[in-house]
C-alpha cells in the first residue's frame, strides 16, 4: 500500500510553553526518520488510549515531564515518505519536572525557533505559535 493511501497515524504532540514564550523543542535522535530535525516532543497514540493520555506518557518516556494540564490546540495532517500522520497539538504552562534528554536526543528551550532544520510539518505552525506566545491576534 502506498503511503498517502495509509491511514494516518494519529501522534500526541506537546508544545511546553513557559510564561516568558520560551518553548521546548527535541532533535530527533539517529535510528529515526528525518534524525537531525527538530520537533515538538511527542508520539504515536496507542490503540485504546486518547490523545491526551498519549501526550502525558510520551513526555514521561521522552523527556521525563509530567503534563499537569494542556489545552487541545490544532490538528494537521502530514505525509511524509515514510507515513501519513494526524499530527494532535497540545499546548501545555503546567508540568512537574525539568526536562531530560531521555532517549538521546538533544533538547532546546527556543524564544524565537532558531534550531534548524524544523521537521517540515511544525514549520507553517511556528508564525500562529509566535502569536500565542506574544499576545498577537491569529
Amino acid at each position: 500500500m502506498n503511503v498517502n493511501q495509509a491511514l494516518p497515524i494519529d501522534v500526541a504532540v506537546g508544545i511546553l510553553l513557559k510564561a516568558n514564550g520560551d518553548v521546548l523543542l527535541a532533535c530527533r535522535p539517529e535510528g529515526k526518520p528525518f534524525a537531525g530535525y527538530w520537533e515538538f516532543p511527542g508520539g504515536k497514540v496507542e490503540q485504546d488510549e486518547s490523545v491526551f493520555d498519549a501526550l502525558k506518557r510520551e513526555f514521561e518516556e521522552e523527556v521525563g515531564v509530567q503534563i499537569l494540564s494542556a489545552d487541545p490546540w490544532c490538528g494537521v495532517e502530514h505525509v511524509y515518505p515514510h507515513a501519513h500522520v494526524r499530527l494532535h497539538f497540545f499546548i501545555s504552562r503546567a508540568w512537574k519536572g525539568e526536562a531530560q534528554a531521555r532517549e538521546g536526543q538533544k533538547l532546546a528551550w527556543q524564544g524565537s525557533v532558531a534550531v534548524e532544520p524544523v521537521l517540515p510539518a511544525t514549520i507553517p505552525l511556528l508564525e500562529w505559535l509566535d502569536r500565542i506566545r506574544y499576545g498577537e491576534p491569529l
